[in-house]
């Protein structure tokens, strides 16, 4: 069977820091699977603004992963803002912070979910299940609320969306506030910039068993932005616009290039990432080859 959990954030009450793009996402990324990769509705769950609380999106997640089964092949995409929080296990020892994706019930408070939280669902995945993560947030330790975009080329490859003219953007990260607690000003204040943005999900216990798309590297931020006359994320819509061009005949690899060259295209600063296995890398997407 085919399933997916889709968490698309834009609503971030009395945060200052709603976003424009995720909702889309959501959608454009739910077209995509069901009208190329042959899922049915009945085996996509959206989650959106309200419904997409803390409480719900870890409800989902556990539930996707206990029922699968092998041969099974499910879809975890997350578009919204993420975080950074004191790591409280001593299992970041780079720079002593844990990532999180923000629900939209965020709070710095607690209300969060945290790189072990995902890593501690995803280590449950039953042998031979598929498991494909999507996040299209930012981790990197940046306060920017809105960034200038370089000048598009307007000359992308065939298959790849021209003409794009978004010209600002704004950052999916969620800035911690201003009076921050002693603990999380002190682990601040410490800190360097996360050497891995893949640490968002840990790869314990038994390895990398799933495949990780990130929207940019630890350095970068992940844009919301409006691309083709609606507010997108940056990576969503160029990920989706290269995969529905591919015809489900490219390699993750190539598909890779495509939308990083695409990004560049059109002035975004960040650089998508890759992590999975060797064989993976060369494997079709939504696939377990």
């Amino acid at each position: 069977m085919k399933k997916a959990l889709l968490v698309g954030i834009n609503d971030y009450p009395g945060s200052g820091n709603d976003l424009g793009g995720c909702v889309n996402d959501t959608a454009n990324l739910k077209n995509l699977i069901m009208k190329e990769f042959g899922f049915d509705a009945g085996g996509v769950r959206v989650l959106v603004d309200a419904r997409a609380t803390r409480a719900a999106i870890l409800g989902a997640l556990q539930d996707l992963v206990a029922k699968a089964s092998a041969g099974d092949t499910l879809v975890f995409h997350y578009s919204g803002h993420g975080s950074q929080v004191p790591d409280e296990d001593g299992d970041e020892k780079s720079d002593r912070l844990d990532e999180v994706i923000c629900p939209r019930d965020f709070s710095w408070d607690g209300c969060w979910i945290s790189d072990d939280d995902l890593s501690d669902i995803f280590s449950g995945l039953a042998k031979e299940v598929h498991l494909e993560v999507l996040l299209d947030c930012c981790h990197s330790g940046t306060g920017t609320r809105e960034i200038a975009l370089g000048k598009g080329s307007g000359a992308l490859e065939a298959g790849l969306a021209g003409g794009l003219r978004a010209r600002t953007a704004r950052v999916r990260f969620m800035p911690r506030p201003p009076g921050d607690s002693a603990k999380l000003g002190a682990a601040f204040r410490t800190s360097a910039v996360m050497t891995k943005i893949g640490t968002l999900v840990k790869a314990k216990p038994r390895g990398l068993n799933h495949v990780l798309w990130t929207a940019c590297r630890s350095d970068q931020y992940s844009a919301d932005a409006d691309i083709g006359g609606s507010p997108n994320g940056a990576f969503t819509w160029f990920f989706c616009d290269a995969a529905r061009a591919s015809a489900k005949g490219s390699t993750r690899a190539a598909l890779l290039d495509h939308i990083r060259k695409g990004l560049r295209g059109e002035g975004f600063d960040q650089s998508p990432q890759l992590e999975c296995r060797k064989s993976a890398r060369e494997g079709g997407l939504f696939s377990a080859g």
